[in-house]
């Protein structure tokens, strides 16, 4: 049996993070002249990047200063604040959670410093690309090398699992990460015996960037020099001639043998600035030992400092501490006037010099208890501090902020007595965030703090001189920090958190002499990525949009405060409004906003300015094709949100849109153009004839106002252009285009408002050139907008030419197999005569073609091309570099923009047959229309975006966050759309779908960041499990929280308790069931014992007297009851019925529901798995699984029982069949019988795995077993009797191994249903929930079509330039001692097929035919395999 494996979502979070220069876009200087555009000035702002990464997905970002929005809230913010009685609002340090469940405690936005004459700003982040690696990422570092001193960028170093370090830079020409070079340390002798999981590689780059290391098992550091001057060159020439690669050869580093026999078990290591060799300290643990056996080991870490010789291979020692306590976590380097490290341990942060010197600060009352070294006291009245698993970094060069786990920011000041710390001194908390993965000075006065299990978020610490008044304590004990308030709420003086003062080393001009200043550090929220982090489990549920039911996937996401839930939806969730039948519209909708001109002196005064401007919608058109000859109804709003029909016109519409800045319409019929008055009454009409005859239909056109553009049925166009002045419009003239006969097959318009679009002037021109800009076109457009004209001719030569004026500005054929990137080929207006037969459509033809802004804050132009075969591909417009190649005399000007392509897919489409022409025939044709889209889905937010009409309805939108998205509409076919504000509200929409005309609008709260529509449902707290109930349509979660904990003996005598008040009780897990009605409200719950925690739930039918049909689903939980580590645990299982009560009438809700326990069965160990087969329940207890009825609801009755392996981790039923995934033992296949009640073993796996989840996956008659273990690999067993390798059946065939990349204990398989086939069951689609937050899916696939795709698969790996200098199949690969080749074969790799729809049309057809096969068929085949569910 054949699968794919299928990434429906990547990894979510950040788990490594850079700050760097890596695009050109961060070298441009802040000045900006006056003349600039708008999008000059955004992209002037861009401060740096942030490079981030999760597992496989790496994203590149940039941070830019932004205009402050005005929002309302503030003013709303000011009056609650002057409401509040003085004394209660929130002070520093209270966990005071934000409405959206992100976690940010008394933390405002900064917009700018105050008083200055700046218009305020606020750092944001902005998407620039992404990658899927075919690896797992393990550090991020930034270095330069001797090309960054002519072009000032940075390179971005990443470093991966299996021992490789990757050199990657940025191009310009490209506008992507391109790839060095790839440096694998994977045959070194440290990694031949590797287990991949007691190890954790870290990348650590030199300061000065004169080398990297990568830490590799066995105490070993690979280590990457780099050149940086023309001397380091000249001495590496005589060994090493390469003059052209940016580094030296490589070496590996063993620390025991090569620096200091001492040096094992290491723990951290980093690089020191300030030297004038590379300098590193390694932290790290000669005699390992643990809390029991501290009265024979303790204080047993070292740090030892040593110079990397890069050119003689020395190694001389600076400095060796040892006696450090034996829980030091990390280190990070002080900066060079500080000197030293800190190392962060559990108890205590601690700061060592070159000297030896150690001055350690307890944060809480075990350090005396765990170690002898001397340390500062304890700070009086401080709460207990817990830093295992805090990060830390330096804000300043005093001022360290350590993140703990939860999320809050503590500061700690470095005291400095001459050259030497003499204390620390630690603060009151600031701020809370998500749990911190990476905290990272970034450049300026900007904090990132990267979280794996929520948002991260970008702080700004702004060090701000205040004076010192003499009611202020310069003896504070705590650092100056404050968290700043935000603009316009102005802080009170009892809001800051004073600390130690110092004097300002450069006082300012206007402050006294005298006058003493401290620095306080003002700490403020910039900007967040949004995250949910790992998948603890996950459901599908039954979910309402509006009226119609739809499927959805829950998910348990996140961890802590942060834990909630996240809805998945495959379709871009919307609600029906209203039916509009009156206003018909299956060729076309247009909702206009028209307005009365208003007169000066008989002069038109058409300021959008003006008080009589209309903001919404005025005028709805919608046009039909029966009855013959087609009919167009204009309608208006009626006071009770009716539509009433108020013109009707005979005709085909082909477009409308307002004219004459609003004030009439210009409306085109297939045979005339028509200028409307706003009531829908003609002012002009101009018949599309040539001579007295009547000319081809016109079968599109596109309104830019004052220009119009028609493209005719035999593929000529026709231009025209209005007159303000008379209120009409006349033909324009084209013959710079070429001849009148000339054909095209697509065209529009498009108005460029972000200032991309300039034309610079050829010099070598033979005529004068002319600027894009005229009069008219400065008169008719507001500020630096332009307008262009795109057109392409049957050949696949697209060309943009300026207006009014027609110049040719652009010219490409590379759009015709949809290249990566396009750029002016500098060649004249090409001919397009007509052909003798009439030349007939082909299928890579261009059948759509738009420029149109995408985006939210700052939308960005986009090119969309759509192909008749059903292809889309989007494009960013760029500006493009200088041309170093002489342009033509033949072109006056050239347009300095080129075009990279940022999506790519192919939609299965059909094409009716040519010759049918009966207006029926016209009437099922599918129209295929890219149309642009504005909307505001809430009050603070605005999208810019495209709907694609047609058979694939799709929306393509994006945000500041994330890349283009094409998310599917839902609807089975489309025919006309548009966005309509007549309802009073800009988030509604107008379509004509299957359905008719339909009002609709998108659902509140929808997050567009991630690959599928999703919603988070915050609930302060993480749930580990959650099962669907369909009988009541509810969903049952298990949550989870922490308790304390204390041990007691077997009098119940507690056998420890506090004896001091810095100390306190370690907590353990417990649980509490809680039911959810599809709204997520809750509805009832159940609490657990303190020390009792779910670890399985499930919803089971089981045999019942209750209902008529014998069976009623129940709800069924394993627990665990910790008892300490002295005594063994227990567990439980419970039984739950779902009633329905009699609601609260007080409340709102029309039908409750209770949780009731029907049964509670103790167990001696701990019921790790349970579910239900044939009407019986089959539970887990430590070595054992038993199978018992539930007899009379009240009690269970075992029936069977087995012994099995170690821990049971996973029970699946398929009928009369289970599944057994075992800690240790594998997987073991069983079946149960009712006469007699027996167990019986018919399989099971002989190696030794430790299976994380196993699931039934069938398809066609087969059936497979698919198990998933702690590594990520995931296997296909069969069971096959016949076969000679299965011992007569005993043992399960291992046929295929697939490095998934990791692991996953939540799944689902849901029916997968084929188009067009009868089948006597579904395949089964297996849908699985990682830790990491990614979500994939396994999918059946035929032989047939797998041998295709498995062809595909290897010429995509040997064909095809991967990022990064990866190779895929050697990732997917799974280490197996037991055989002599690895089982590959089998599973797909869906993430590299994927990468087949991206390639040129080109490339496409030639990587088929070397596999003797066709490009459309491919598509095909990963088109009926696609899709989330």
């Amino acid at each position: 049996m054949q699968a794919l494996h299928q990434e429906i979502l990547p990894p979510s979070g950040v788990e490594y993070a850079i700050t760097l220069k890596l695009t050109p876009s961060t070298l441009v200087e802040a000045s900006t002249p006056s003349t600039s555009t708008p999008h000059d000035q955004s992209s002037r702002g861009t401060l740096y990047n942030v490079v981030v990464a999760r597992a496989n997905i790496l994203r590149v970002f940039e941070v830019r200063e932004d205009p402050a929005p005005i929002l309302p809230q503030l003013e709303d913010e000011r009056q609650r604040r002057a409401d509040v009685r003085r004394g209660t609002e929130a002070v520093e340090g209270e966990v005071e959670m934000d409405g959206q469940g992100e976690g940010f405690v008394n933390m405002g936005s900064f917009t700018g410093p105050r008083g200055s004459g700046q218009p305020p700003t606020i750092a944001r982040f902005h998407f620039v690309r992404e990658h899927r690696l075919h690896g797992t990422v393990t550090g991020l570092e930034s270095v330069r090398i001797m090309s960054s001193y002519e072009d000032r960028l940075d390179r971005l170093l990443v470093s991966f699992k299996d021992a490789k370090i990757a050199l990657l830079e940025w191009s310009a020409a490209v506008h992507d990460l391109i790839t060095v070079s790839i440096h694998t340390y994977e045959r070194a002798p440290q990694l031949l015996s590797l287990d991949t999981t007691l190890f954790r590689s870290e990348l650590r780059t030199d300061p000065a960037s004169r080398c990297a290391a990568l830490s590799l098992p066995k105490d070993a550091l690979a280590i990457l020099p780099f050149y940086q001057s023309q001397a380091d060159l000249d001495v590496m020439e005589q060994d090493y001639r390469a003059r052209d690669v940016p580094y030296s050869p490589s070496f590996v580093l063993d620390l025991a043998a090569s620096v200091d026999q001492h040096i094992k078990n290491v723990v951290d290591f980093v690089f020191l600035p300030g030297f004038n060799n590379p300098t590193v300290a390694v932290l790290f643990q000669p005699q390992q030992t643990w809390t029991g056996r501290l009265k024979e080991f303790k204080d047993t870490m070292s740090l030892y400092i040593f110079t990397l010789d890069l050119v003689t291979r020395t190694y001389p020692a600076i400095t060796k501490v040892d006696g450090l306590p034996y829980d030091c976590l990390s280190l990070i380097p002080c900066s060079s006037a500080l000197g030293g490290v800190v190392i962060l341990s559990s108890n205590a942060v601690i700061h060592v010099d070159q000297a030896t010197r150690r001055v350690a600060l307890p944060v809480n009352g075990w350090l005396p208890r765990v170690s002898d070294m001397p340390t500062l006291p304890t700070p009086v009245g401080m709460r207990e501090l817990r830093l295992e698993g805090a990060r830390m970094a330096f804000v300043e060069e005093r001022t360290l902020f350590v993140v703990l786990v939860d999320g809050v920011i503590i500061p700690f000041e470095f005291v400095v007595d001459g050259k030497m710390v003499s204390r620390l001194v630690v603060g009151t908390a600031l701020a809370q965030t998500a749990s911190p993965t990476i905290v990272q000075k970034a450049h300026g006065e900007h904090l990132f703090i990267g979280s794996m299990v929520g948002p991260s978020v970008l702080l700004r610490t702004a060090s701000v001189e205040e004076p010192v008044t003499d009611a202020d304590d310069p003896t504070a004990s705590g650092p100056a920090a404050v968290v700043d308030a935000g603009n316009a709420m102005d802080l009170d003086d009892d809001d800051d958190i004073y600390g130690t003062s110092s004097p300002d080393p450069l006082p300012s001009a206007s402050a006294a002499p005298s006058a003493k200043t401290r620095t306080v550090i003002h700490l403020s929220l910039c900007d967040s990525l949004p995250a949910y982090g790992p998948i603890s489990d996950l459901t599908f549920a039954l979910t309402k949009n509006g009226d119609r039911f739809v499927p959805e996937l829950v998910t348990a996401t996140g961890s802590g405060s942060l834990g909630g839930f996240t809805l998945f939806q495959r379709d871009l969730p919307t609600r029906t409004k209203r039916k509009l039948h009156a206003i018909g519209g299956a060729r076309g909708l247009w909702s206009l906003p028209v307005r009365t001109a208003v007169k000066v002196n008989g002069v038109p005064y058409d300021r959008p300015a003006n008080p009589f401007y209309s903001e919404n919608d005025s005028l709805i058109l919608g046009t039909d094709v029966i009855p013959s000859p087609g009919f167009s109804r204009f309608g208006t709003r009626t006071p009770k949100g009716d539509i009433t029909i108020t013109t009707r016109v005979q005709g085909v519409t082909v477009g409308a849109a307002p004219f004459f800045q609003g004030t009439a319409i210009l409306h085109v019929l297939s045979n005339a153009i028509r200028v409307l008055e706003p009531d829908g009454t003609e002012r002009q009409i101009i018949k599309d004839m040539e001579g007295n005859n009547q000319r081809p239909k016109i079968k599109y056109c596109s309104i830019c106002d004052p220009f119009v553009f028609i493209l005719r049925e035999d593929d000529t166009i026709g231009l025209f252009i209005g007159e303000p002045e008379r209120g009409k419009i006349r033909r324009k003239d084209m013959s710079p285009m070429g001849e009148k006969t000339s054909r095209y097959i697509a065209g529009s318009f498009f108005t460029d408002s972000a200032g991309i679009f300039k034309t610079r002037v050829n010099e070598n021109a033979n005529g004068d050139a002319q600027p894009a800009t005229s009069t008219l076109q400065a008169a008719m457009t507001a500020g630096q907008r332009t307008q262009w004209l795109m057109l392409c001719r049957p050949q696949g030569v697209v060309e943009i030419w300026t207006l009014p004026k027609l110049t040719l500005a652009f010219s490409t054929t590379a759009i015709a197999s949809l290249q990566s990137v396009l750029v002016d080929s500098f060649d004249p207006p090409a001919l397009s005569l007509p052909q003798d037969p009439p030349r007939k459509p082909q299928e890579l033809d261009i059948e759509q073609i738009l420029i149109s802004p995408i985006g939210e804050t700052e939308p960005w132009p986009y090119l969309l091309v759509f192909l008749r075969c059903g292809q889309l591909a989007i494009y960013q417009a760029l500006p493009a570099e200088p041309s170093s190649e002489p342009i033509p005399p033949t072109r006056t000007s050239m347009l300095a923009v080129k075009f990279a392509k940022t999506f790519s897919r192919a939609f299965e489409i059909q094409h009716l047959e040519e010759q049918e022409t009966s207006t029926l025939a016209e009437h099922r044709r599918v129209s295929r229309q890219l149309i642009p889209f504005v909307t505001s889905p809430a009050p603070d937010k605005t999208l810019s975006g495209v709907f694609l009409t047609g058979e694939n309805p799709s929306w393509i939108v994006q945000t500041d966050k994330a890349s283009v998205k094409v998310i599917p509409s839902g609807h089975a076919v489309v025919h006309a759309f548009t966005a309509t504000s007549l309802w009073d509200w800009k988030g509604d929409f107008l379509l004509y779908s299957d359905e008719g005309p339909t009002l609709l609008e998108w659902m509140p709260d929808v997050d567009l960041n991630m690959d599928i529509p999703s919603r988070h449902i915050p609930r302060g707290r993480s749930y580990t499990n959650i099962v669907f109930e369909p009988t009541s349509c509810l969903m049952v979660a298990a949550s989870l929280m922490y308790a304390q904990f204390s041990s007691y003996d077997e009098e119940g005598n507690e056998m420890w308790a506090l004896d001091a008040s810095n100390v306190s009780y370690p907590t353990s897990e417990c649980s509490a069931l809680e039911l959810f009605s599809p709204d997520f409200v809750a509805l009832d719950g159940y609490e657990f014992a303190t020390n009792e925690f779910v670890n399985s739930l499930a919803c089971v039918p089981l045999e019942t007297l209750s209902t008529e049909s014998g069976h009623k689903d129940f709800i069924a939980v394993g627990t665990t009851i910790n008892r300490g580590e002295d005594l063994a645990i227990k567990g439980a299982t419970y039984v739950f019925e779902i009633v329905e009560v009699v609601p609260d009438p007080t409340t709102d809700i029309k039908r409750s529901f209770k949780l009731r326990l029907r049964c509670r069965d103790e167990a001696k160990g701990p019921v790790t798995a349970v579910c239900g087969t044939d009407g019986y329940l089959v539970s887990s207890m430590g070595q054992k699984i038993f199978v018992r009825a539930f007899d009379l609801d009240e009690r269970l009755v075992g029936v069977a029982f087995l012994d099995v392996g170690v821990y049971v981790t996973t029970l699946r039923a398929l009928k009369n069949l289970l599944i057994v995934g075992d800690a240790v033992k594998s997987v073991w296949f069983v079946a149960f019988q009712e006469d007699p009640y027996k167990l019986a073993v018919l399989a099971k796996d002989p190696q030794s795995i430790c299976v994380t989840a196993a699931d039934f996956f069938f398809a066609d008659e087969q059936l497979s077993i698919v198990t998933g273990d702690e590594e990520g690999a995931i296997r296909m067993y069969e069971y096959d009797p016949q076969s000679p390798e299965s011992s007569n059946g005993q043992k399960l065939l291992c046929r295929t191994e697939f490095h998934g990349q990791s692991e996953y204990r939540s799944s689902a398989t849901i029916a997968r249903r084929m188009k067009g086939e009868d089948m006597v069951a579904p395949q089964a689609k297996l849908i699985c929930g990682h830790p990491d937050g990614s979500l994939t899916a396994l999918v059946p696939v035929d032989e047939a079509t797998f041998k295709r795709l498995h062809l595909l698969q290897g010429q995509l790996t040997r064909n095809v330039q991967h990022t990064a200098g990866l190779n895929p199949r050697a990732f997917r690969i799974v280490r197996n001692d037991h055989v002599s080749k690895p089982l590959s074969y089998g599973i797909l790799d869906g993430r590299l097929l994927t990468s087949f729809e991206e390639l040129p049309l080109t490339r496409q057809s030639e990587i088929t035919r070397q596999i003797g096969t066709e490009r459309i068929t491919m598509l095909h085949d990963l088109n009926e395999l696609g899709g989330p569910w």
